[in-house]
């Protein structure tokens, strides 16, 4: 985590939890909660912030992913997996730019998409990386094991809508 993040969690330790502001698209682009009366997620199209939020993106005890933002845990609405994967030169790299390595298992779901298994936890692979990737793999994804896409966040032990613990 950034250095002011870690002075900001000291100082104000007791700050109140965020749910249902930012989201984390199947294509792991940010969103985050539109001002307007429709309450939809627009993405978060500035850079700077966008790798703020990845530099300080983790998961709770109770697989709840989250945005350290200062003192404020700003929980992550999922599209599908806590991360997604993207071909970058023939490596796979996690939506926040860090390498992915090679995926311990893969799965495909009723639809077609991929999820891999890796260090961090499940990973969609991105749709757009489908072919490629297919490419570079062979017939190795021809014979996967399925795995429906409801069953997924229950096997790798993640929260696809976090709220207040009750």
């Amino acid at each position: 985590m950034d250095p002011a993040v870690l002075r900001a969690l000291a100082k104000w330790p007791e700050a109140p939890d965020v749910y249902g502001w930012l989201a984390l698209d199947r294509r792991g682009e940010w969103r985050i909660r539109s001002a307007s009366a429709t309450q939809a997620f627009e993405r978060i199209g500035n850079r700077a912030l966008r790798e703020f939020i990845c530099r300080n993106y983790a998961k709770d005890g109770r697989g709840r992913w989250y945005f350290q933002n200062g003192p404020q845990r700003v929980f992550v609405r999922l599209a599908y997996t806590p991360l997604v994967a993207r071909l970058e030169g023939g490596a796979l790299q996690d939506h926040c730019g860090g390498e992915f390595g090679e995926p311990s298992a893969m799965w495909l779901d009723e639809e077609g998409s991929l999820l891999l298994l890796g260090v961090r936890g499940a990973a969609l692979l991105d749709d757009r990386d489908l072919s490629a990737f297919s490419a570079l793999k062979g017939e190795i994804l021809a014979g996967l094991p399925v795995i429906s896409r409801a069953e997924a966040p229950l096997r790798f032990g993640y929260v696809l809508e976090p709220a207040p613990e009750a």
